[in-house]
């Protein structure tokens, strides 16, 4: 009988310790995985204490997702190498800007047999342009990489609260296995083999979320709002399309959790809205914002929006994605968050 897997996850932030929650407790209860689950924790103090040390004896989180208990299984591990070695499954769930770094510091411990799967939002740009996470992963580590988008804001995961999500897999086999390892009765994944897409709509639709923060702020109503996600979701499909590899965009991707249910609760619930709200209201900008409202939490909206305007110039399509660049300006540019509403107003969809 084959050795049961071992599992690390790379990351202990909001959403990697939601889902330690879930990994935990099917690597106990499914045969095919080692029980023993080690998390990399960036180690911080908190309250005098190191992360680690409160995670490994209190199983708790209490920076990032106070008041949820982890299972005991899950090994907290402030070395990034002494967490990976050995692990034959790898789960990323960092901010986006710091996975070159950590492949980097990865690269000799991490057998190239070993699988990964990307919970990461965001994208990178190259000096040849678009560069997907899972893209960077692929490359610095030589391991196949699945991804997993959805409508999954982290502390309804961690309550239980019925969700799907979507797991995006070039090789089937893959997306099945992480499939095994993740699903519970309330987080139900479909598996498609369009990676590529459901990874770019994990992105993109931070972008649009800020879009609809700012309509919260102006006080502009839900029928803007409901404005802003059909045509940030038009960007999406045209955005993916323009940039897809291999040029086989499914629509129907669109349609999974990773898509429009994915737009939908980040337009409504998540943390990227809320600030976008609060600068539109208050005028004080996206860092001092993140600071005060977000308790060491990374922002994906604005950072993703700055990488997607630069590959938008480079290739001389700006015009065609209004709502983007609109966010991106005003986020960096200092254009008035009124500019939101012009945007929508000479959209070239209603041309």
């Amino acid at each position: 009988m084959a050795a049961p897997l071992k599992v690390c996850i790379v990351g202990s932030g909001n959403w990697g310790s939601a889902i330690a929650r879930i990994i935990g407790r099917n690597a106990t209860a499914l045969q095919g995985f080692a029980s023993t689950v080690k998390m990399w924790v960036f180690e911080e103090n908190v309250n005098g204490r190191k992360l680690t040390d409160i995670i490994n004896t209190e199983h708790e989180n209490v920076k990032y997702l106070p008041g949820y208990k982890l299972p005991e299984n899950v090994v907290a591990v402030p070395r990034l190498c002494d967490a990976a070695e050995g692990a034959d499954l790898l789960v990323f769930v960092v901010p986006h800007q710091f996975i070159r770094k950590l492949c980097d510091e990865m690269s000799g411990c991490v057998s190239s047999k070993a699988r990964g799967i990307t919970l990461i939002k965001g994208i990178d740009e190259g000096p040849e342009g678009l560069k997907l996470i899972s893209d960077i992963i692929r490359e610095k580590m030589g391991i196949d990489i699945s991804v997993l988008m959805g409508a999954n804001i982290a502390n309804e995961v961690a309550a239980e609260k019925f969700c799907e999500t979507t797991i995006g897999s070039r090789v089937m086999e893959n997306g099945l296995l992480f499939k095994e390892l993740l699903q519970t009765p309330n987080f139900r994944i479909t598996v498609v083999d369009d990676a590529d897409t459901v990874e770019l709509c994990g992105a993109l639709k931070n972008i649009v979320a800020v879009g609809a923060g700012f309509c919260d702020g102006l006080k502009c109503g839900d029928n803007t709002k409901a404005a802003v996600i059909r045509l940030g979701l038009m960007e999406m499909i045209a955005f993916a399309k323009l940039f897809s590899k291999n040029g086989s965009v499914s629509t129907a991707t669109f349609l999974e959790s990773c898509g429009v249910a994915d737009l939908i609760t980040t337009c409504y619930g998540g943390r990227n809205r809320r600030v976008a709200e609060a600068f539109s209201k208050t005028g004080k900008s996206i860092e001092q914002l993140e600071k005060e409202m977000l308790n060491g939490q990374k922002l994906q909206g604005p950072a993703t929006s700055a990488e997607v305007y630069h590959i938008l110039k480079q290739k001389g399509l700006v015009e065609k994605f209004p709502l983007f660049t609109a966010v991106y300006q005003i986020c960096f540019e200092g254009k008035p968050v009124q500019e939101m509403i012009s945007c929508l107003q000479s959209h070239p969809e209603h041309m």
